[in-house]
Parts: structure tokens; sequence; C-alpha cells
């Protein structure tokens, strides 16, 4: 197969830039457009760009993870931030606010919103590279009875 230069730099470029952009739609999607279902889409057209480009090899070597172990992994973070708080006597799905002093970004506001917006954009991101891979594999080839070759003719 035949790969395209021009593709190849575009996809380069874009891929980062995809990212950068589904990892600030995730962080910001609590209080704004945007949230992990949205950032795990965006970063999953990255990802489909590779595929695009270079093939089921390229993806392989882009996310070096098994789909279902991001899949899973985002389907327990999701899960586990839905019922943790039923242990605590709180409602299903309510969250939690904290105010953190990080030295390298000063005063961050964090809801655990942001940990089920992960989880869903982990689940979104395996599911598409699952579907990739699913699409990308060779089939093996059975020989069918029914059918001849051209030898056989």
């Amino acid at each position: 197969m035949r790969r395209s230069l021009i593709l190849d730099v575009v996809v380069r470029v874009v891929f980062h830039s995809s990212l950068m952009l589904g990892l600030f739609l995730l962080f910001t999607g609590h209080n704004r457009p945007g949230g992990g279902f949205v950032g795990g889409l965006v970063a999953g057209a990255g990802i489909s760009l590779r595929y695009v480009s270079g093939g089921i090899d390229e993806v392989r070597s882009t996310v070096p993870l098994r789909p279902w172990t991001i899949l899973g992994t985002g389907l327990m973070v999701s899960s586990l931030t839905t019922l943790t708080p039923l242990f605590f006597g709180r409602q299903l799905m309510e969250h939690a606010k904290f105010d953190l002093h990080l030295w390298f970004f000063g005063a961050v506001h964090v809801n655990t919103a942001l940990l089920f917006d992960v989880g869903v954009s982990l689940v979104v991101i395996g599911t598409i590279v699952m579907l990739l891979v699913a699409f990308g594999e060779r089939m093996p080839t059975v020989s069918n009875p029914f059918i001849r070759s051209n030898e056989d003719r």
C-alpha cells in the first residue's frame, strides 16, 4: 500500500491538536459545552485519522493498551464515581467539590464530576479503538468446499 506524504504530514499536525482539544473539552465540560463524551469523540477522531493515514499498525503504535482495557477502565471509573456517594449516605451521582492549591497551577477547583467525565471519555475512546481494530484486522481465509478455485476448473 502506498502512503500519501501530504496525508501523513496533515495527520501528524492534526493528531496532537485533536488530543489537546479533547483534553480541553474534557476539563471544561462541566461548566461549559463539552465533557467526557465530546472530549472522547474528538480524541477518537484524532486516533481515527491515524488509522486513515497508516492503518491498524499506526493505531496500535499510538495506543499501546488493548481497547477493552481502556473501555473497562473507563466503565469502572464512571461506575465508582456514580456509586461512591451511596456508601456515605448520599444520593446516587451526587458530586463533591474540592479546592486544591497546586504549586504549578495555583488554586484549582475540582469537582468529582470530572472523574465521571474522564471515565466516559475512556469508554468512548476504547470503543472507537475497538471498532478500528475490528475493521482493520484481516479476516482469516477459510476454504469453502462449494466454491471451486481456478485450479479446479
